[in-house]
This record gives C-alpha cells, structure tokens and sequence, in this order.
C-alpha cells in the first residue's frame, strides 16, 4: 500500500522545483511513495528537468494554466496514498519531515490535516505557519495593519494565531497550502480543493471544511521546512491583490451568513481598491521620482547660470529669449534625460560610468543638433556645454540622495565584497565554486567549513558548530551549503540558530549547475547559475531592445532606397513595425525542425537567426542548437548588428 502521495504544482520555477524534489527523495527514503508534478503549461523547461533528472515523477503536463485547485484535484483523483500532501515547488524539506508527519498522523486519529512550522530563505519563522478562520473582524485587523502592531495580541492577531508558542504543537483553524498533509480518507467526505478558486483561498476553504466535518487541525512544528515564499507569483504586484482578496470574497459567500458575506465583501472590495491605490502611487512614484528630480534640478541650473553667462558674454546688454528657457532647454533636458536611460543611468544600481556616457552621448547628440538648426535658433554653444557640466554635477547629487532614502530603489553598489564561505567536502566546495565565480557576481570566497568534526581537514575554517565565531571573524555576508556532504536538518538548523545575524544562505543540491537562496519573503529567489543567462541580464536585455529601436527607425527611414536598389520585400516595412513596437525582435533563435529551445532565456521571435552567419542549405539539429547557445551565453549588441549585417537581405521574410 501507498502511505504516501506528493503533489507538488509546478509553474515557471524549474530551479526551485529540482531542489524541492531532490529534498523530496531524500525524505521519503524508503517510505512506500508516489510523486506527481503537475505543471501549468510552464515555459522554463521544467519538464524537460524531469523527464531528465527524475524519471520516477509522475508528470502531468497541462497545456493551459488552470489554476492550482484544478491541478492539485487532476493528480489527487489518481493517487493511491494513504496520506496527501500537497507541497509547494519552492520548498525544501528535512530528511525526516514524512516520518515525523506520518507517526503523528498515525497516533491522532482526530487530526485530519496537519502543517509544519516555515521558514523563510533567511531562516525567519513564516507566521502563515498556523492561521485561524479570516472572520470579518479577524480580516479587519489583518487588512488595516493592526495585527503587526499587536502581534501577539489572542484577539488582534488571531490572523497568524500570534499568542501560540511557535515550537509547540497546536489545534489550528486554517493550514497553508505550501504544506498541507492530509488524510486521504477525510477528503472523500469533503471533497477535493474547490477549482472556484484559481489561485489562494483554496487552503482556507479546504482547512474549513475539514473542521466541519469533525476533523482537526494541526500544527506540527517537530520539523521545519524552507520556505521561499513568493516564487511562483509576485506578492507586490496589483493582480496579486486582486486574486488574494477576491479569493476571500468567495469564502465568504460560499461559507458565512448573508449578512457576514456582504460585511466582509465590503470591507474586501474596501480594501482592494486601497492597497491597488497604494501599489499605483507607489509604483509611480519608485520609477518616476528620479527621472522628475533631474528634469526640475537641471532646468533649475540653467535657470541659474542663464543670467550669470549672459552678464559674462553680453556684458549686461541684452539677454537670450524667453524661449531658450521655455522651448530650448526643455528639449536638452529630454535628450539628456532619454540618453541617461539608454545608458542605464536609472538601474537599481546606480553606476557612474552609464550615468557619465548618458550625459556625453546627450551634449554630443545636442550640439549635433544645435549645427543643423537655422541660426536664429542658436542661442548658445558654451550654455550646452556648460548645461553639460550642470547636468552630470546635479544628476550625480540627486543620485546621492536618492541613495539613502530607503524607500527608493536606486541604490549606490556597496564597496564592500560579498563575502562567501561554503559548507561541505573539497570537491563538492570546489564544484559549487566554480559555479560561483562562472557567474554573473563576483564574491570573495573567503573559505571553506566542515559539515562536521569528524569530517574536518586542513582546508576547512572550522566546523559547522563555529559558524557564529567564524562569521563573526571573517565578516561573511553569505553561506553556501552543499547538500551533496550536509543534510537538510543540518542546514535548516543552522539557518534557525543564525536567523538573528543578517545573512544570505543558498542551497547547492549535487549534479545541478544551479545554487538556490532567496533574501526575504519579499524578493522573488536569487541564483547563481551557469546555465544560459548572458542574454537575459538586464544590460543585455536593455541593449538589445535599444538595437531593435534603433534599427528599425533606420530601416523605416531609409526604406524607399532599399527597396528601390534590392529585391528585399515590403515585408520588411511590416517586420520592422512589428520590431520597434516589441512584437518581435530583429535576432532571435532558430525554432524550426525538431529544435528544442524551452531551456533557453526566453526572447521574443526572430526575423533572422544565428544561422543567417552561415550559408548552410541543411544544417544538422546539433549544429543548430550549438548555434542557439553560443548566441544566447554569449550575447553582445555587435553579435546582433553582425547578423543584422549579413542577413540583411532577409529581413523582408
């Protein structure tokens, strides 16, 4: 007999879901087991992963995005398992989490469902670990911050029950879809998870009425699984809100009073329009407010040293027009502040060489200009240039500001290297650094620790019991631990003992060219990885579709002459349209054939390829993917404009 089924539903998270199974594995040793993947039409090559790494999957592939109701029921309804868990792919379990689970099911034979005690990538207790029912005035406090003011109020912070102690083993009203185990024989009385729900409120639903139906609840903190939260959807993002909270409004008809459901779709709706408020101001204002600090101090220099230069150079007899300041500045701030952009100059990451070049190429771009302008339009040669030296000096300070206002998200890089020390045996140590430093950071790998006494050699620093002293001594802001030589108890214990120092943790399973961690519950999941990446940095994305705009334009320009003097097509008027409004882009990878590139960064569809280098009539499948990676690990700009260049005549396909 089956014991136990594991469902995980998987979309666009392939690295987080090979970690969660290889824990999976380790977990259920030799626990008489199933596992099913369901995947939601993901585009990641997540299945291409498992068909390849985990050949005992259970894999189902749906060709639409469903919701994770439906596909959770499509693998419930065919497992055999005596227990269900419904686990989510962003998760790492300990190594003896189903035993535990499965002796306190077999010994309570109330319990209908239990849940674990989370932890975030940091080593944070998740308080979504043990929630009771959002009632109307439960949700109110929820809503409206209250229960982070009170958090260990019985009353205000029933939310997340914050008055039980969260290492001891509680009834609870309402467990976590990351990790719901479940007995099989409690959801042929309640049925499955309700599909009206396409994503959130499915667990409270379902908690609920396994309740009703006189089962309890539990929470089972006798093991910890890593949680990170937020991979699979955005938690910021507007659409989030709507789905959370519509969710809520569904429960609430489905399962309160008329009178309660309405109160509380109110106060929902209330609440949704207030936090999609706030997330649009916010949002505005995070990508808004440099851009319009520059525009106001920049025109406010030349508002300043419009008099000063005139009293020098007209000697205090005359002054330049009202529409220099009203018509000409205004257009040099434009291109100033277009050519900061194109230079990266409003990243996250404030650099200083993409903010120097954006104010060049703009002065350099502006008196180009300012030479084709009939001459009663040239007011002044040296204000440009000196509006050129203003401009970088003012942006440079209100890149100075924005930096310590902790609400903005343009930040200085620290000087400070990252500091990394790994947990495991030599040539595991040595594998995961070699991945660290391939990638796109370039940390300081200060040392190496022994996963245990026994096991310690020369090469390590210490052992895993001095990691607090080592940290300390060594000023590390990172630790990697190799699964391959520690055990996920060993690492989520460490990351329980650490949670108070402010430290990154990632996770290196064996075999994977991937090394996993997540900062917060906030922040989507941080990875170093080998894997084709080149042209999916941000810089590279940047600079391609800046060489999509450019061109096009060009081509659009000087059309009539190409078509006049070459047998291109019009088509090409039609493709670079499509182009410059994002539809496609000039260079992308060769798909046809039995070409596979789901493993690929995603880029939008190509007019030519990297094979339009070449002249070659049939080229092999292998010669075409070898082409497709070297394009997209090694991506520059040049590499598109060489293509551009002599695939020219095919762009008109």
């Amino acid at each position: 007999m089956v014991k136990i089924s594991v469902i995980i539903v998987n979309y666009n998270v392939k690295h987080f879901l090979e970690q969660c199974l290889i824990s999976v594995f380790k977990a259920l040793g030799n626990i008489n087991s199933e596992i099913f993947v369901v995947d939601n039409d993901s585009v990641d090559g997540s299945c291409s992963m498992i068909k390849e790494k985990f050949p005992k999957v259970k894999l189902i592939e749906n060709k639409k995005n469903q919701g994770f109701s439906f596909a959770n029921n499509q693998a419930i309804k065919i497992a055999s398992g005596q227990y269900i868990l419904l686990l989510n792919p962003d998760t790492v379990v300990e190594e003896d989490s189903f035993e535990k689970c499965i002796q306190f099911m077999d010994s309570n034979f109330d319990a209908g469902a239990l849940t674990v005690k989370m932890i975030d990538g940091k080593g944070r207790f998740l308080p979504e670990s043990k929630r009771a029912l959002p009632t109307p005035l439960v949700a109110f406090y929820k809503i409206f911050g209250l229960t982070r003011l009170f958090p260990k109020s019985k009353k205000i912070a029933r939310y997340y029950l914050g008055h039980l102690n969260n290492d001891k083993t509680n009834e609870i009203e309402i467990l976590p879809g990351a990790f719901m185990f479940l007995r099989s024989e409690v959801l042929e009385k309640t049925g499955l998870l309700d599909e009206d729900y396409f994503m959130y409120g499915e667990d409270i639903d379902l908690s609920y009425r396994i309740t009703k139906s006189g089962y309890k609840n539990y929470y089972f903190p006798e093991t910890t699984i890593i949680h990170y939260k937020g991979e699979s959807t955005k938690k910021g993002s507007i659409n989030y809100v709507y789905v959370f909270y519509n969710a809520m409004i569904i429960f609430a008809r489905k399962h309160f009073s008329t009178k309660n459901a309405k109160a509380f779709s109110l106060l929902i709706n209330i609440a949704v329009y207030f936090r999609a408020l706030m997330a649009l101001i916010s949002r505005f204002v995070k990508n808004a407010f440099l851009p319009l600090l520059d525009v106001i101090t920049i025109f406010y220099g030349f508002y300043l040293i419009k008099p000063i230069w005139e009293m020098y150079k007209l000697k205090g007899q005359g002054q330049y027009p009202k529409e220099f300041l009203l018509y000409a500045v205004p257009s040099y701030i434009l291109i100033w502040i277009l050519s900061i952009w194109i230079n990266a100059g409003y990243s996250k990451q404030i650099k200083m060489t993409g903010l120097l070049k954006g104010v060049a190429i703009g002065t350099l771009i502006i008196l180009a200009a300012y030479a084709l302008l009939p001459e009663s339009y040239r007011y002044s040669r040296a204000l440009i240039l000196i509006g050129g030296v203003v401009t970088l000096a003012v942006t440079f300070l209100n890149r100075l500001l924005v930096h310590y206002i902790n609400f903005l998200p343009q930040k200085f890089k620290l000087n400070r290297k990252l500091r990394i020390i790994s947990v495991g045996l030599i040539d595991e140590v040595q594998r995961v650094e070699k991945i660290i430093i391939d990638s796109e950071i370039k940390p300081r790998i200060v040392g190496y620790v022994a996963p245990s006494l026994e096991s310690q050699k020369d090469y390590h620093l210490g052992t895993i019991n001095q990691l607090k002293e080592i940290i300390k001594i060594h000023k590390i802001n990172e630790i990697v631990f190799c699964a391959k030589d520690i055990t996920s108890n060993q690492i989520i214990a460490s990351m329980l003992q650490l949670s108070d120092f402010n430290i990154d943790y990632k996770i290196a399973q064996p075999d994977t060219l991937s090394i996993i961690g997540s900062n917060s519950i906030e922040t989507a999941g941080e990875l170093y990885t080998v894997e084709l990446n080149a042209i999916s940095k941000n810089n590279n994305i940047r600079d391609k579709r800046f060489f999509d705009i450019s061109t096009s334009i060009l081509i659009l320009i000087f059309c009539p002459l190409i078509l006049l003097f070459s047998k291109i097509p019009f088509k090409l008027i039609n493709n670079s349209f499509k182009v410059l409004l994002g539809l496609k882009t000039w260079v992308g990878y060769y798909k046809k054939s039995t070409v596979n590139v789901e493993n690929f960064p995603k880029i939008k569809e190509g007019i030519l390829t990297p094979l339009d280098l070449k002249s070659l009539k049939e080229p092999t499948v292998s010669f075409i993917n070898k082409s497709n990676m070297v394009y997209a690990k090694n991506y520059t700009i040049w590499n598109d404009l060489n293509i551009l260049l002599k695939g020219f005549k095919q762009i008109g396909r």
